[in-house]
């Protein structure tokens, strides 16, 4: 395996260690988008995870280490519809507050969408 710096991820075996951890992520994620909307609530786990997986994925590929891996922008953009069309039927059952919903609306969608732009970038560096 080869080295190249002095950095946690300057070698093979991190590369490839990296390209595990986001498989890992993306796969947790498209298996909780294909199954029950039920399992993307806002108050469900993945309802939380989700978000939380995509952002992960977001700032490991802003950090240029080889061995980066992300799902294409299209894919993402559809996470995205089916994700925020679950969220909006559903949140007003929780009861947040006017000003809760429109920031966490707001959140979600820059999650989605910083995502979307990463990829679109990176596949056009492809």
């Amino acid at each position: 395996m080869g080295t190249w710096g002095s950095g946690n991820f300057d070698s093979d075996t991190a590369a490839d260690h990296l390209a595990d951890v986001m498989a890992r992520l993306i796969t947790e994620v498209t298996e909780a988008m294909a199954g029950d909307p039920v399992e993307i609530e806002p108050d469900e786990y993945w309802g939380v995870a989700v978000p939380c997986n995509l952002e992960i994925l977001h700032l490991l590929a802003e950090q240029g280490h080889v061995g980066t891996e992300l799902p294409k922008a299209a894919v993402v953009a559809e996470w995205k519809t089916a994700f925020m069309a679950v969220w909006e039927s559903t949140i007003d059952g929780l009861g947040p507050s006017p000003a809760y919903k429109d920031e966490r609306r707001a959140v979600l969608t820059a999650t989605f969408d910083r995502l979307t732009q990463t990829c679109t970038a990176r596949e056009a560096d492809l």
